[in-house]
């Protein structure tokens, strides 16, 4: 599932106002809850699964290349079932995560699919076991699985760090009461948090939230019971950064990882050197970007200095107005389409088959995603639409997720998947066509200023913030190798990467060195972080190719979202002149970040 953003709790917009926002039909999946094809299809399931484990289990180094073939088509037509399953259990329970039924359905099928798969086990772990010569043999054959390599050379990857059939059995059993035990506490503790904000108590989204209000002291007032309450939980929170980390360190010894950061960087098919790269042309371009735009900020603002709850505030002369849907629609398809005709077409259907669902409802998942569901379906969009510039972008960026998805499914349901590292891509290019659409028809240079000015905000929170945040996390487990990290000890590792990152026009009010403790990709995944950045990159590289006037560029462009994960990074880029291992790759992608800013120089006259 690939998702954008956190919803905006504040100042809800009512649907009238809208216009008539779509919702899903869900009935491309199954017709109801009852249907008797969903009841077929977990029969159909268990049965399959059975048969292709007493198949082939035990016998996968000895198949013919065709009947590796079958074997593999086989294993992925079971993916499909399943995952059709799950896909309409977990879309009707965002519809409504407080509805009883809808939970104890996600609940129940989760558990069932769960055990009815469990024979399955053995199938990577078997696979990577053939040995290399009988591998390469199988999959250079004519009539054998070849255009499958992709997917099994990345999980061969795995195998120097592969243990036995024994301990990855436990490692699985033993998740319960390990890591998933830690992210749940984690979760339920952020959960139950609350704040108290000018005599109101709020959760945690709602408080963060308010550091984008136009009121000063209302954000200062969030910011400071922000630091309250994370202060009062800090020894809590330090305990399950340290279980973690040493658990991690534990389970990456006896796989024999490298580094700490390994294990993500095969994860995304990507080498250590590429995100190296990455990480210093991001941190050698702080001066330039960050240090630079938060410094035009404080102007803006009337400030000398910026204080931490001024980040991401909005300009004084920043507009309110509302957005209804067939704006938004029509903005976003004319974007699309002064790309490419086909790129609208793809994304028309979104619209029209009940693909998406827009409104904000009780009980509805916050935030925003596109689940491309399986590939002999289609994918579902989720927004929570409130009509804000903002909100048109969310939908830009979820339809290009949408529309890779479309694209990359005729790859089948085991090349389809988009390693995480290219997944963005669509997305992030949407919504940079819909940005420069929605510029040039603005004429007031003060809503240009707003509209610029906030694209800004996005791409350094995406690429500055997440790499500060992954600079963070390789000094937190550096330094917890050397022995435990009390809340002092991470706090100050905060502070560090803050200090650099933000800029010297930031002053870090008392308290602010906790706010690590609620940012949750720390906890459920590590040095994830970087993936945010690597896409944002990889895009505005990607963009500034486009607006070079390569040849060609359209066609490149859709032959990369097809591949699917079909394909390496390195062969996907090479058509554009692209080599993300090259440092001077990132420093284009960070010249159009640049670019913006100078436009609002420009601007600020």
């Amino acid at each position: 599932m690939a998702g954008l953003s956190t919803p905006d709790a504040a100042e809800a917009v009512s649907g009238h106002d809208l216009g008539a926002l779509p919702a899903w039909d869900l009935t491309d999946l199954y017709a109801a809850p009852d249907a008797a094809e969903l009841t077929a299809d977990i029969a159909s399931l268990e049965t399959d699964v059975q048969r292709f484990a007493a198949r082939y289990q035990d016998k996968l180094a000895d198949l013919s290349p065709a009947e590796m073939l079958a074997c593999i088509e086989t294993y992925q037509r079971i993916d499909i079932i399943a995952g059709r399953i799950m896909s309409y259990a977990g879309l009707r329970y965002y519809q409504n995560t407080t509805d009883a039924a809808r939970a104890k359905m996600l609940g129940d099928l989760q558990g069932r699919i769960t055990d009815i798969t469990t024979p399955l086990v053995f199938f990577s772990l078997e696979f990577n076991r053939i040995p290399d010569a009988t591998y390469e043999a199988v999959f250079a054959a004519a009539d054998g699985p070849a255009r499958y390599k992709p997917v099994f050379d990345r999980m061969r990857a795995m195998r120097p760090h592969q243990l036995s059939d024994e301990l990855e059995q436990f490692l699985h059993d033993n998740s319960v009461v390990g890591a998933a035990a830690w992210n749940r506490l984690f979760d339920e503790t952020t959960a139950a948090l609350e704040f108290q904000v000018d005599g109101e108590t709020l959760g945690l989204e709602a408080t963060l939230n308010l550091l984008t209000d136009h009121d000063r002291a209302r954000r200062e007032a969030a910011a400071r019971a922000l630091a309250v309450v994370f202060d009062r939980n800090v020894k809590l929170f330090a305990r399950i950064h340290n279980t973690l980390t040493k658990e991690k360190a534990i389970e990456d010894k006896w796989r024999k990882m490298p580094t700490p950061q390994y294990g993500r960087h095969l994860s995304n098919h990507v080498e250590p050197e590429v995100v190296e790269a990455l990480r210093n042309a991001v941190t050698a371009a702080y001066p330039r970007l960050s240090h630079r735009y938060y410094a035009l900020k404080a102007k803006w603002l009337g400030l000398d200095r910026l204080q931490v709850w001024d980040r991401n505030a909005p300009l004084p002369t920043a507009s309110a107005r509302v957005i209804g849907w067939d704006e938004a629609r029509a903005t976003v398809l004319d974007a699309y389409a002064g790309f490419s005709p086909r790129l609208a077409e793809l994304a028309e259907p979104f619209f029209d088959r009940g693909w998406i669902d827009a409104a904000v409802t009780p009980g509805k998942a916050p935030g925003a995603f596109a689940h491309p569901t399986v590939t002999t379906v289609h994918p579902y969009v989720m927004l929570n639409y409130k009509g804000k510039p903002r909100d048109v972008m969310t939908l830009a960026h979820e339809l290009g997720h949408g529309v890779h998805q479309r694209l990359a499914a005729g790859q089948g349901e085991l090349l389809s998947s988009t390693p995480l590292t290219l997944a963005e891509t669509a997305s992030v290019f949407g919504e940079m066509l819909t940005f420069r659409a929605l510029l040039a028809r603005t004429s007031d240079p003060e809503q240009k200023k707003a509209l610029l000015a906030g694209k800004v905000e996005d791409m350094i929170n995406t690429v500055v913030r997440q790499i500060a945040f992954y600079d963070f996390e390789c000094k937190l487990h550096a330094a917890r190798a050397q022995g435990e990290l009390t809340p002092d000890d991470i706090n100050a590792l905060w502070m560090s990467v803050q200090a650099e990152s933000l800029g010297p026009v930031f002053e870090f009010m008392p308290g602010y060195e906790t706010f690590w403790t609620y940012v949750p990709h720390f906890v459920h995944s590590p040095f994830y972080v970087y993936a945010y950045a690597f896409g944002d990159g990889l895009v505005n590289a990607l963009y500034a190719a486009y607006e070079g006037g390569l040849p060609d560029f359209e066609g490149k462009y859709f032959d990369l979202l097809a591949a699917g994960g079909s394909k390496h990074h390195k062969d996907l880029l090479a058509p554009f002149g692209l080599d993300a291992s090259d440092p001077e790759f990132w420093d284009k992608g960070l010249s159009m970040i640049e670019g913006l800013i100078d436009e609002l120089e420009t601007l600020d006259g």
